[in-house]
């Protein structure tokens, strides 16, 4: 890169709004701090305006960008080479307003995710997105990546949650479509174009966020179950009785709960490791008075039916953190099983068992009884996790396991990526789950906004074969 641009840079941003040098190599490079910024340089613009005017220079210098925002990302989507800019929106945190009675907050791209659901609660409000990693995760990125998380089954992924947006195109252009209304058919819909793709058609700047009222009671249990055919018959019913109560219902397989509950030594199991399955349920509701004895009483009849085999119901909000720790502990599931190949798949519920023991055979069959499969995930919303352990450990193997849980999607109808997005990690696999005519539908849509190729270059769509 030209010292002139990163003087240009600096007249538009200040001093310290560009890093570069030796003072990238104290910058991280992913959410466990394992590497550095790769970046030939790190621009922190402070509003929109300066975003815009960095793009613009950018797209005069055919300058590649890379937008970053907490790096909670697991698909390498926010990888930035030295020859790339890496645009942080760490300085651009602002909550600009909350409408109480509209249910809506209208934030900056860089606004912590856990920061955003504090500020609605201040309101009685909720913003609805929930992940582990809310205290880094940052609005900009979830939209980036539509990410999903721990509440779907009742309030949908982030692209159900997100009114309207302002976003900077790759020329600099901004585009502000700052919707408020839950109805606007006017025409194309052009937020869409932002939600769920990487930074590589625009990058966000500013979002309208959808909030709902906070539920005044919250009940949670594990419960451990015997076998798959008895967790689906037991989502059925709670289903039916909890309606829309029901927020989360997550699954973790016997591998799962006893890496992380178990071998980790980081929590106190709060059921014996016995069980094939393990089940967090999680409803809310508006009435105190009723909402927990009805709660209880469920998990009892499932108890009496024994379609559940034992059960615990958190009584206070530290026992229902304390189930919550063991499904999104995935620092414990790294420490035991590192290294370790992680991925995030959707298919359809009653094909889960097949699948995941088809993959369970596999592997043992490729790498014997020291090679691992860990399964946990979103049940309720068809999206399992899956941490692949081959030894020896190899980039041929890790190759290989990507066959062995990415090629039978096809056959079933499910995605190789439910909610952490393509980046580099899935692209070479995406057309698995889209066909030929969505692909070059998209090259359009990157061609048409982004002729150069400059956001994100490389992530989501690899390059044309012929």
């Amino acid at each position: 890169m030209k010292d002139e641009l990163l003087s240009q840079f600096r007249a538009v941003c200040g001093e310290s709004g560009v890093i570069c040098g030796e003072d990238l190599a104290t910058r991280a490079g992913d959410w466990l701090g394992q590497s550095s910024c790769g970046a030939v340089a790190i621009v922190r613009p402070r509003s929109t305006d300066e975003l815009s005017q960095v793009l613009r220079l950018c797209h005069a210098n055919d300058q590649p960008v890379v937008g970053a925002g907490g790096l909670t990302g697991l698909v390498h989507g926010t990888d930035a080479t030295g020859e790339q800019v890496q645009i942080s929106f760490e300085r651009m945190r602002s909550v600009i307003t909350v409408d109480p009675v509209g249910r809506t907050m209208a934030v900056e791209a860089g606004v912590p995710l856990q920061l955003a659901q504090e500020e609605a609660q201040k309101h009685g409000l909720i913003y609805a997105v929930d992940l582990g990693a809310r205290g880094s995760a940052t609005i900009g990125g979830t939209i980036s990546t539509n990410a999903g998380g721990n509440q779907v089954i009742r309030y949908g992924m982030t692209r159900e949650n997100i009114l309207g947006l302002e976003a900077v195109l790759a020329d600099g252009t901004v585009v502000s479509s700052m919707n408020t209304l839950l109805k606007n058919n006017a025409a194309y819909d052009l937020k869409q174009l932002f939600i769920g793709t990487e930074g590589t058609l625009g990058l966000v700047t500013k979002a309208v966020l959808r909030l709902h009222p906070k539920p005044l009671t919250t009940s949670t249990a594990l419960l451990g179950v015997e076998s798959f055919e008895d967790v689906m018959t037991l989502f059925g019913k709670v289903s039916g009785k909890l309606g829309p109560m029901l927020t989360s219902f997550e699954v973790m397989w016997r591998s799962h709960y006893r890496t992380v509950a178990v071998e980790s030594g980081r929590h106190s199991p709060p059921l014996s490791g016995d069980y094939g399955f393990y089940v967090v349920v999680e409803a809310s509701g508006m009435d105190p008075e009723r909402d927990w004895e009805f709660f209880t009483e469920l998990i009892a009849a499932l108890l009496e039916e024994e379609l559940v085999a034992d059960a615990v119901i958190a009584s206070s909000d530290t026992q229902r953190k304390a189930i919550w720790n063991i499904r999104e502990d995935v620092e414990g599931l790294l420490h035991v099983v590192s290294p370790v190949a992680i991925f995030d798949v959707s298919l359809p519920i009653a094909a889960m068992d097949r699948y995941i023991g088809d993959l369970e055979a596999a592997v043992a069959g490729e790498w014997g009884d020291e090679a691992r499969v860990v399964t946990f995930g979103h049940l309720g919303d068809s999206n399992l996790h899956i941490g692949v352990a081959p030894r020896p450990w190899s980039e041929e193997a890790r190759h290989r396991v990507e066959e062995l849980v990415y090629s039978p999607l096809a056959e079933f109808g499910g995605s190789i990526s439910a909610e952490h997005g393509i980046g580099l990690e899935k692209r070479d696999w995406l057309h698995v789950t889209r066909n030929p005519q969505e692909i070059e539908l998209m090259r359009l849509l990157k061609a048409t906004l982004d002729p150069k190729g400059l956001l994100n270059p490389g992530k989501v769509l690899a390059k044309r074969s012929d």
